[in-house]
Protein backbone atom coordinates (compact mmCIF):
# COMPACT_ATOMS: atom_id res chain seq x y z
CA UNK A 1 0.00 0.00 0.00
CA UNK A 2 1.16 3.54 -0.77
CA UNK A 3 2.16 5.76 2.12
CA UNK A 4 -0.81 7.65 3.57
CA UNK A 5 -0.28 11.37 2.83
CA UNK A 6 -3.88 12.62 2.49
CA UNK A 7 -6.26 12.37 5.43
CA UNK A 8 -9.21 14.06 7.18
CA UNK A 9 -8.75 16.27 10.24
CA UNK A 10 -10.72 17.04 13.38
CA UNK A 11 -10.03 20.66 14.23
CA UNK A 12 -10.07 22.78 17.38
CA UNK A 13 -12.93 25.14 18.27
CA UNK A 14 -12.22 28.29 20.33
CA UNK A 15 -15.20 29.59 22.32
CA UNK A 16 -14.23 33.24 22.80
CA UNK A 17 -16.83 35.63 24.20
CA UNK A 18 -16.92 37.77 21.03
CA UNK A 19 -18.08 34.81 18.91
CA UNK A 20 -21.56 34.20 17.55
CA UNK A 21 -23.79 32.08 19.75
CA UNK A 22 -25.04 28.60 18.89
CA UNK A 23 -26.41 27.93 15.43
CA UNK A 24 -25.98 31.60 14.44
CA UNK A 25 -22.25 30.86 14.16
CA UNK A 26 -20.77 29.63 10.88
CA UNK A 27 -18.09 27.94 12.99
CA UNK A 28 -20.73 25.98 14.91
CA UNK A 29 -22.60 25.01 11.74
CA UNK A 30 -19.44 23.77 10.02
CA UNK A 31 -18.34 21.77 13.05
CA UNK A 32 -21.78 20.17 13.48
CA UNK A 33 -21.97 19.32 9.77
CA UNK A 34 -18.42 17.96 9.74
CA UNK A 35 -18.93 15.77 12.81
CA UNK A 36 -22.57 14.76 13.48
CA UNK A 37 -21.62 13.60 16.98
CA UNK A 38 -20.96 17.22 18.00
CA UNK A 39 -23.89 18.79 19.83
CA UNK A 40 -24.08 22.57 19.45
CA UNK A 41 -24.86 24.36 22.70
CA UNK A 42 -27.42 27.10 21.98
CA UNK A 43 -25.97 29.54 24.54
CA UNK A 44 -22.26 28.93 23.81
CA UNK A 45 -20.20 31.37 21.68
CA UNK A 46 -18.47 29.62 18.78
CA UNK A 47 -15.77 32.05 17.66
CA UNK A 48 -12.95 30.28 15.81
CA UNK A 49 -12.22 26.97 14.10
CA UNK A 50 -8.46 26.36 13.93
CA UNK A 51 -7.16 24.18 11.09
CA UNK A 52 -3.44 23.75 11.58
CA UNK A 53 -0.70 22.96 14.07
CA UNK A 54 -0.99 25.67 16.72
CA UNK A 55 0.11 24.28 20.12
CA UNK A 56 -3.16 25.49 21.69
CA UNK A 57 -5.27 23.89 18.98
CA UNK A 58 -3.37 21.26 17.00
CA UNK A 59 -5.71 19.39 14.62
CA UNK A 60 -6.24 15.65 15.20
CA UNK A 61 -5.82 13.14 12.38
CA UNK A 62 -9.06 11.24 11.73
CA UNK A 63 -7.75 8.06 10.12
CA UNK A 64 -7.69 4.77 12.00
CA UNK A 65 -4.70 3.56 9.98
CA UNK A 66 -2.55 6.32 11.45
CA UNK A 67 -1.82 5.94 15.19
CA UNK A 68 -3.56 8.69 17.12
CA UNK A 69 -1.53 11.79 16.40
CA UNK A 70 -1.93 15.48 15.98
CA UNK A 71 -1.15 17.09 12.65
CA UNK A 72 1.85 18.81 14.20
CA UNK A 73 3.27 15.51 15.43
CA UNK A 74 2.74 13.88 12.05
CA UNK A 75 4.46 16.72 10.17
CA UNK A 76 7.39 16.57 12.61
CA UNK A 77 7.77 12.87 11.73
CA UNK A 78 7.19 13.46 8.00
CA UNK A 79 8.60 16.92 7.15
CA UNK A 80 8.90 16.04 3.44
CA UNK A 81 5.07 16.30 3.30
CA UNK A 82 5.44 20.08 3.36
CA UNK A 83 7.26 20.17 0.03
CA UNK A 84 10.98 20.79 -0.34
CA UNK A 85 10.82 24.59 -0.62
CA UNK A 86 8.37 25.03 2.25
CA UNK A 87 10.26 22.60 4.50
CA UNK A 88 13.54 24.44 3.96
CA UNK A 89 12.09 27.96 4.18
CA UNK A 90 10.13 27.33 7.39
CA UNK A 91 12.38 24.85 9.22
CA UNK A 92 10.04 21.89 8.81
CA UNK A 93 6.93 23.64 10.14
CA UNK A 94 3.59 24.40 8.50
CA UNK A 95 3.94 28.17 7.97
CA UNK A 96 0.29 29.16 8.35
CA UNK A 97 -2.78 28.72 10.54
CA UNK A 98 -6.07 28.41 8.66
CA UNK A 99 -9.26 29.47 10.47
CA UNK A 100 -12.98 30.14 10.26
CA UNK A 101 -14.16 33.09 12.37
CA UNK A 102 -17.68 34.01 13.48
CA UNK A 103 -17.63 37.54 14.90
CA UNK A 104 -20.57 38.90 16.88
CA UNK A 105 -18.94 41.74 18.83
CA UNK A 106 -15.95 43.84 17.80
CA UNK A 107 -12.56 42.16 17.99
CA UNK A 108 -9.98 44.75 19.17
CA UNK A 109 -8.31 47.70 17.48
CA UNK A 110 -4.95 46.18 16.67
CA UNK A 111 -1.99 45.81 14.34
CA UNK A 112 0.71 43.22 13.82
CA UNK A 113 4.46 43.92 13.81
CA UNK A 114 6.90 43.16 11.00
CA UNK A 115 9.64 40.64 11.73
CA UNK A 116 12.11 43.26 12.95
CA UNK A 117 9.71 44.77 15.46
CA UNK A 118 8.40 41.33 16.45
CA UNK A 119 11.91 40.22 17.41
CA UNK A 120 12.41 43.39 19.44
CA UNK A 121 9.07 43.11 21.26
CA UNK A 122 9.59 39.43 21.97
CA UNK A 123 13.00 40.10 23.49
CA UNK A 124 11.67 42.93 25.68
CA UNK A 125 8.19 41.67 26.63
CA UNK A 126 7.95 37.90 25.99
CA UNK A 127 4.90 37.62 28.24
CA UNK A 128 2.91 39.81 25.82
CA UNK A 129 4.68 39.02 22.53
CA UNK A 130 5.42 35.29 22.70
CA UNK A 131 7.42 34.78 19.49
CA UNK A 132 9.69 36.62 17.07
CA UNK A 133 7.60 36.14 13.91
CA UNK A 134 5.43 38.55 11.95
CA UNK A 135 1.68 37.95 11.69
CA UNK A 136 0.19 39.04 8.37
CA UNK A 137 -3.43 37.94 7.97
CA UNK A 138 -6.09 37.66 5.29
CA UNK A 139 -9.86 37.44 5.85
CA UNK A 140 -12.24 36.25 3.11
CA UNK A 141 -15.92 36.82 3.79
CA UNK A 142 -18.31 33.87 3.99
CA UNK A 143 -21.24 36.13 4.88
CA UNK A 144 -21.51 39.92 4.86
CA UNK A 145 -18.48 40.95 6.89
CA UNK A 146 -17.57 44.27 8.51
CA UNK A 147 -14.21 45.47 9.68
CA UNK A 148 -12.08 48.54 10.24
CA UNK A 149 -8.95 48.69 8.09
CA UNK A 150 -6.37 51.41 7.45
CA UNK A 151 -6.67 55.17 7.81
CA UNK A 152 -9.49 56.97 6.04
CA UNK A 153 -8.82 59.65 3.41
CA UNK A 154 -7.91 62.86 5.22
CA UNK A 155 -11.00 64.70 4.01
CA UNK A 156 -13.22 62.12 5.75
CA UNK A 157 -11.29 62.47 9.02
CA UNK A 158 -11.43 66.27 8.77
CA UNK A 159 -15.19 66.09 8.24
CA UNK A 160 -15.56 64.13 11.49
CA UNK A 161 -13.31 66.61 13.31
CA UNK A 162 -15.68 69.35 12.22
CA UNK A 163 -18.89 67.42 12.98
CA UNK A 164 -17.91 65.68 16.22
CA UNK A 165 -16.86 68.31 18.78
CA UNK A 166 -16.16 65.63 21.38
CA UNK A 167 -13.53 64.13 19.05
CA UNK A 168 -12.00 67.53 18.36
CA UNK A 169 -11.76 68.18 22.09
CA UNK A 170 -9.68 65.02 22.52
CA UNK A 171 -7.40 65.80 19.57
CA UNK A 172 -6.89 69.44 20.51
CA UNK A 173 -7.27 72.50 18.31
CA UNK A 174 -3.63 72.74 17.26
CA UNK A 175 -3.37 69.15 16.03
CA UNK A 176 -6.81 69.30 14.36
CA UNK A 177 -5.90 72.48 12.45
CA UNK A 178 -2.58 70.98 11.39
CA UNK A 179 -4.42 68.05 9.79
CA UNK A 180 -6.96 70.37 8.18
CA UNK A 181 -4.14 72.41 6.60
CA UNK A 182 -2.14 69.41 5.38
CA UNK A 183 -2.22 69.24 1.59
CA UNK A 184 -2.54 66.21 -0.63
CA UNK A 185 0.63 67.28 -2.48
CA UNK A 186 2.68 66.58 0.66
CA UNK A 187 2.15 62.92 1.65
CA UNK A 188 4.79 63.08 4.38
CA UNK A 189 3.15 66.12 5.92
CA UNK A 190 -0.25 64.41 5.82
CA UNK A 191 1.11 61.28 7.50
CA UNK A 192 2.90 63.33 10.15
CA UNK A 193 -0.23 65.32 10.97
CA UNK A 194 -2.32 62.15 11.04
CA UNK A 195 0.16 60.50 13.40
CA UNK A 196 -0.05 63.46 15.80
CA UNK A 197 -3.87 63.45 15.80
CA UNK A 198 -4.26 59.71 16.27
CA UNK A 199 -1.58 59.56 18.97
CA UNK A 200 -3.20 62.42 20.88
CA UNK A 201 -6.51 60.57 20.74
CA UNK A 202 -5.13 57.25 21.94
CA UNK A 203 -3.07 58.84 24.73
CA UNK A 204 -5.97 60.87 26.09
CA UNK A 205 -6.33 60.88 29.87
CA UNK A 206 -8.96 58.29 30.76
CA UNK A 207 -11.39 60.47 32.69
CA UNK A 208 -11.31 63.07 29.92
CA UNK A 209 -12.03 60.64 27.09
CA UNK A 210 -14.71 58.79 29.07
CA UNK A 211 -16.47 62.11 29.76
CA UNK A 212 -16.27 63.07 26.08
CA UNK A 213 -17.48 59.65 24.98
CA UNK A 214 -20.44 59.78 27.33
CA UNK A 215 -21.34 63.25 26.03
CA UNK A 216 -21.10 61.99 22.44
CA UNK A 217 -23.22 58.90 23.10
CA UNK A 218 -25.85 61.00 24.89
CA UNK A 219 -25.96 63.52 22.03
CA UNK A 220 -26.22 60.90 19.27
CA UNK A 221 -28.82 58.91 21.21
CA UNK A 222 -30.98 62.03 21.55
CA UNK A 223 -30.58 62.90 17.87
CA UNK A 224 -31.48 59.34 16.85
CA UNK A 225 -34.55 59.40 19.12
CA UNK A 226 -35.64 62.62 17.40
CA UNK A 227 -35.29 61.00 13.98
CA UNK A 228 -32.28 63.10 12.96
CA UNK A 229 -29.56 61.90 10.59
CA UNK A 230 -26.51 60.93 12.67
CA UNK A 231 -24.31 59.78 9.77
CA UNK A 232 -22.13 62.89 10.09
CA UNK A 233 -21.08 61.50 13.48
CA UNK A 234 -21.04 57.85 12.32
CA UNK A 235 -23.78 57.47 14.88
CA UNK A 236 -25.04 53.93 14.28
CA UNK A 237 -21.60 52.38 14.53
CA UNK A 238 -20.60 54.53 17.52
CA UNK A 239 -23.67 53.43 19.51
CA UNK A 240 -23.15 49.79 18.57
CA UNK A 241 -19.51 49.74 19.67
CA UNK A 242 -20.25 51.67 22.85
CA UNK A 243 -22.94 49.14 23.78
CA UNK A 244 -20.29 46.41 23.43
CA UNK A 245 -17.37 48.30 25.04
CA UNK A 246 -18.75 51.18 27.14
CA UNK A 247 -16.17 53.78 28.06
CA UNK A 248 -13.55 52.36 25.65
CA UNK A 249 -11.22 54.70 23.74
CA UNK A 250 -11.50 52.34 20.76
CA UNK A 251 -14.99 53.71 20.07
CA UNK A 252 -13.37 56.89 18.74
CA UNK A 253 -11.19 55.04 16.20
CA UNK A 254 -14.15 54.79 13.82
CA UNK A 255 -13.46 58.44 12.93
CA UNK A 256 -9.94 57.58 11.75
CA UNK A 257 -10.20 54.07 10.29
CA UNK A 258 -12.07 52.93 7.19
CA UNK A 259 -15.25 50.93 7.63
CA UNK A 260 -14.86 48.09 5.12
CA UNK A 261 -17.84 45.94 4.15
CA UNK A 262 -17.09 42.69 2.36
CA UNK A 263 -19.54 40.57 0.43
CA UNK A 264 -19.07 36.80 0.34
CA UNK A 265 -15.85 36.01 -1.52
CA UNK A 266 -14.29 39.46 -1.01
CA UNK A 267 -11.10 39.71 1.04
CA UNK A 268 -9.01 42.04 3.22
CA UNK A 269 -5.26 41.62 3.55
CA UNK A 270 -3.78 42.90 6.81
CA UNK A 271 -0.06 43.42 6.39
CA UNK A 272 2.42 44.64 8.98
CA UNK A 273 1.51 47.85 10.82
CA UNK A 274 -2.01 48.04 9.30
CA UNK A 275 -4.54 49.18 11.92
CA UNK A 276 -7.66 47.06 11.87
CA UNK A 277 -10.52 45.49 13.81
CA UNK A 278 -13.10 42.86 12.92
CA UNK A 279 -16.63 44.05 13.72
CA UNK A 280 -19.18 41.48 12.59
CA UNK A 281 -19.70 38.53 10.26
CA UNK A 282 -18.21 35.20 9.25
CA UNK A 283 -14.98 34.66 7.34
CA UNK A 284 -12.20 32.26 6.58
CA UNK A 285 -8.88 33.63 7.78
CA UNK A 286 -5.30 32.64 7.15
CA UNK A 287 -2.32 33.98 9.04
CA UNK A 288 1.37 33.42 9.56
CA UNK A 289 2.20 31.31 12.62
CA UNK A 290 2.51 33.95 15.32
CA UNK A 291 0.64 35.24 18.37
CA UNK A 292 2.00 38.80 18.12
CA UNK A 293 -0.84 41.31 18.32
CA UNK A 294 -0.47 44.93 19.45
CA UNK A 295 -3.85 46.08 20.82
CA UNK A 296 -5.12 49.49 21.88
CA UNK A 297 -8.89 49.34 22.29
CA UNK A 298 -12.17 47.39 22.06
CA UNK A 299 -10.65 44.52 24.01
CA UNK A 300 -10.29 43.27 27.60
CA UNK A 301 -6.78 42.02 26.75
CA UNK A 302 -3.41 43.72 27.28
CA UNK A 303 -3.15 47.05 25.45
CA UNK A 304 0.05 48.72 24.30
CA UNK A 305 -0.91 52.18 23.05
CA UNK A 306 2.63 53.52 22.78
CA UNK A 307 3.85 50.67 20.57
CA UNK A 308 0.74 50.77 18.40
CA UNK A 309 0.94 54.52 17.75
CA UNK A 310 4.65 54.28 16.89
CA UNK A 311 4.35 51.32 14.51
CA UNK A 312 1.30 52.18 12.40
CA UNK A 313 1.27 52.92 8.70
CA UNK A 314 -0.24 56.43 8.57
CA UNK A 315 -0.92 56.47 4.83
CA UNK A 316 -4.57 57.41 4.22
CA UNK A 317 -6.50 55.56 1.53
CA UNK A 318 -10.17 54.93 0.64
CA UNK A 319 -11.98 51.87 1.95
CA UNK A 320 -12.30 50.45 -1.58
CA UNK A 321 -8.50 50.09 -1.73
CA UNK A 322 -8.59 47.71 1.23
CA UNK A 323 -10.47 45.00 -0.68
CA UNK A 324 -7.89 42.45 -1.85
CA UNK A 325 -8.63 41.02 -5.31
CA UNK A 326 -8.73 37.35 -6.23
CA UNK A 327 -7.25 36.29 -9.58
CA UNK A 328 -9.02 33.63 -11.63
CA UNK A 329 -6.61 30.84 -12.52
CA UNK A 330 -5.61 30.58 -16.18
CA UNK A 331 -5.24 26.82 -15.77
CA UNK A 332 -8.49 26.13 -13.93
CA UNK A 333 -11.50 28.46 -14.37
CA UNK A 334 -13.02 27.24 -11.10
CA UNK A 335 -10.06 28.42 -8.97
CA UNK A 336 -9.69 31.98 -7.65
CA UNK A 337 -6.36 32.74 -6.00
CA UNK A 338 -5.73 35.23 -3.19
CA UNK A 339 -1.95 35.63 -3.23
CA UNK A 340 -0.78 38.35 -0.80
CA UNK A 341 2.74 39.88 -0.79
CA UNK A 342 4.06 37.57 1.95
CA UNK A 343 5.69 34.15 1.56
CA UNK A 344 3.82 32.39 4.38
CA UNK A 345 0.45 31.69 2.77
CA UNK A 346 -2.06 31.95 -0.03
CA UNK A 347 -5.68 30.81 -0.36
CA UNK A 348 -7.61 29.32 -3.26
CA UNK A 349 -11.39 29.63 -3.51
CA UNK A 350 -12.66 26.71 -5.59
CA UNK A 351 -16.20 27.00 -6.98
CA UNK A 352 -17.24 23.83 -8.82
CA UNK A 353 -20.55 24.14 -10.71
CA UNK A 354 -23.24 21.48 -10.45
CA UNK A 355 -22.63 20.45 -14.07
CA UNK A 356 -19.19 19.07 -13.14
CA UNK A 357 -19.35 15.53 -11.74
CA UNK A 358 -15.61 14.75 -11.63
CA UNK A 359 -13.04 17.31 -10.49
CA UNK A 360 -9.33 17.04 -9.73
CA UNK A 361 -7.79 18.86 -6.77
CA UNK A 362 -4.40 19.34 -8.41
CA UNK A 363 -1.07 18.42 -6.88
CA UNK A 364 1.18 21.31 -5.86
CA UNK A 365 4.62 21.62 -4.28
CA UNK A 366 3.18 22.71 -0.92
CA UNK A 367 1.21 20.98 1.77
CA UNK A 368 -2.33 22.35 1.90
CA UNK A 369 -5.49 22.22 3.98
CA UNK A 370 -8.84 21.88 2.22
CA UNK A 371 -12.12 23.05 3.77
CA UNK A 372 -15.55 22.18 2.38
CA UNK A 373 -18.06 25.03 2.77
CA UNK A 374 -20.79 23.69 0.49
CA UNK A 375 -21.55 20.49 -1.40
CA UNK A 376 -20.85 16.77 -1.18
CA UNK A 377 -18.42 14.44 -2.93
CA UNK A 378 -16.43 11.27 -2.55
CA UNK A 379 -12.70 11.89 -2.64
CA UNK A 380 -10.16 9.35 -3.86
CA UNK A 381 -6.38 9.52 -3.86
CA UNK A 382 -3.53 7.05 -4.19
CA UNK A 383 -2.16 8.72 -1.02
CA UNK A 384 -5.34 8.16 1.04
CA UNK A 385 -6.14 5.04 3.04
CA UNK A 386 -9.62 4.74 1.55
CA UNK A 387 -12.38 6.73 -0.09
CA UNK A 388 -13.22 9.91 1.79
CA UNK A 389 -16.77 11.19 2.18
CA UNK A 390 -16.65 14.98 1.87
CA UNK A 391 -19.44 17.32 2.92
CA UNK A 392 -19.95 20.70 4.54
CA UNK A 393 -17.44 21.06 7.37
CA UNK A 394 -15.01 18.40 6.13
CA UNK A 395 -11.31 19.31 6.48
CA UNK A 396 -8.50 17.47 4.66
CA UNK A 397 -4.73 17.67 4.92
CA UNK A 398 -3.05 17.17 1.53
CA UNK A 399 0.69 16.57 1.44
CA UNK A 400 2.80 18.27 -1.20
CA UNK A 401 2.68 16.69 -4.68
CA UNK A 402 -0.53 14.77 -4.00
CA UNK A 403 -3.86 15.15 -5.79
CA UNK A 404 -7.46 14.18 -5.01
CA UNK A 405 -10.24 13.20 -7.42
CA UNK A 406 -13.66 14.43 -6.36
CA UNK A 407 -16.76 12.55 -7.50
CA UNK A 408 -19.44 15.18 -6.92
CA UNK A 409 -22.94 14.25 -5.78
CA UNK A 410 -24.33 17.69 -4.89
CA UNK A 411 -27.04 19.34 -7.00
CA UNK A 412 -25.62 22.75 -6.08
CA UNK A 413 -21.96 22.14 -6.89
CA UNK A 414 -19.22 22.71 -4.30
CA UNK A 415 -17.47 25.61 -2.59
CA UNK A 416 -14.03 24.84 -1.17
CA UNK A 417 -11.15 26.84 0.28
CA UNK A 418 -7.59 25.57 0.04
CA UNK A 419 -4.85 27.10 2.20
CA UNK A 420 -1.29 26.64 0.98
CA UNK A 421 2.17 28.24 0.68
CA UNK A 422 3.34 29.42 -2.76
CA UNK A 423 7.12 29.87 -2.88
Amino acid sequence: MAEIRVFPLSCAVQNYAWGKVGSESEVAKLVASGDPLVQIQPDQPYAELWMGTHPRGDALIRDNRIPQKTLGQWIADNPACLGAKVKDAFQGHLPFLFKVLSVNTALSVQAHPNKELAAKLHAQFPEHYPDANHKPEMAIALTCFEGLCGFRPVEEIVSFLQNVPELRALIGEVAAEQLERSGSDDPRGVSAALRVCFTRLMKSEKKFFVDQLNMLVKRISQEAAEGKDTSGSNGDLLLRLHSQYPGDIGCFTIYFLNLVRLEAGEAMFLGANEPHAYLHGDCVEIMACSDNTVRAGLTPKFIDVLTLCEMLNYTPAPSSSKIFPAAQSQLDPYVYLYDPPVPDFAIMRIEIPASIKLYLISAMDSASILLVIQGTAVGTSTAAASEMSLHRGSVLFISANESISLHLSSPDGMLLFRACCLL
